[in-house]
């Protein structure tokens, strides 16, 4: 399980290091191969990261979608197209391509947010932002709970 943030740096060549209390994880899961690719949803430009167990399960649901579908196809197109297999180097870090760095607005400060099953990689300011604006939003007694929220009891 995945869980909290960590904002980490990111090297010259675009590797980051993912914090040791994860890398046992990705070992004993996913022999530490992941998949790297972008949140297709435009308002979070941020990467998500799954461990390749995880991965081939999201693959599947994708690739199930319909093809007749447009918005069906275009996520296919942004998640399955933009997909990068890594592996954690001897010193446990991720190298990030350019193109995946550059869609996330990622240059030196990261924040590495765990999401359960799977990671999202953020601009660290970014991640400050939007989390100001998710307290607000989540706060806000404007547009109410959806029907999946309302019966949430935690």
């Amino acid at each position: 399980m995945f869980l909290g943030v960590s904002t980490l740096n990111l090297d010259a060549k675009g590797r980051l290091a993912v914090p040791v209390k994860h890398r046992e994880t990705l070992a004993d899961c996913c022999a530490s191969r992941v998949v790297v690719t972008l949140s297709p949803f435009n308002s979070d430009r941020c990467l998500w990261v799954y461990p390749e167990n995880e991965w081939r399960l999201a693959a599947q649901q994708l690739v199930a979608l319909p093809t007749m579908d447009p918005k069906a196809q275009a996520i296919k197109r942004l998640m399955l197209g933009h997909a990068s297999e890594v592996e954690l180097d001897g010193q446990g870090r991720i190298l990030l391509s350019n193109e995946l760095r550059a869609y996330a607005g990622l240059e030196k400060r990261a924040a590495l947010v765990g999401q359960v099953n799977k990671f999202e990689i953020w601009d660290e300011e970014a991640w400050n932002g939007n989390r100001e604006r998710w307290f607000a939003d989540v706060s806000s007694p404007e547009g109410g709970l959806s029907e999946q929220l309302g019966g949430l009891s935690l």
